[in-house]
């Protein structure tokens, strides 16, 4: 049987942890940054865990 392929895509935005939970960056910081406030762009610097749907899902796209 044929190996399985990583979407090239998701492994550039995903990252596996060690514990087997997936971590992301945060969405919302490209533009139209004045109308929101410091606090919430510096939050929105940290990578996000992602909830256990969304895990599953990227898991699907990287099997490895």
């Amino acid at each position: 049987m044929p190996k399985m392929k990583t979407n090239r895509g998701a492994a550039k935005r995903f990252k596996k942890l060690g514990g087997g939970k997936i971590k992301a960056h945060s969405a919302f910081t490209s533009h139209i940054l004045t109308s929101k406030t410091t606090k919430r762009k510096r939050n929105l610097r940290k990578g996000k865990i992602l909830t256990s749907g969304d895990a599953k899902r990227a898991q699907v796209l990287m099997p490895y």
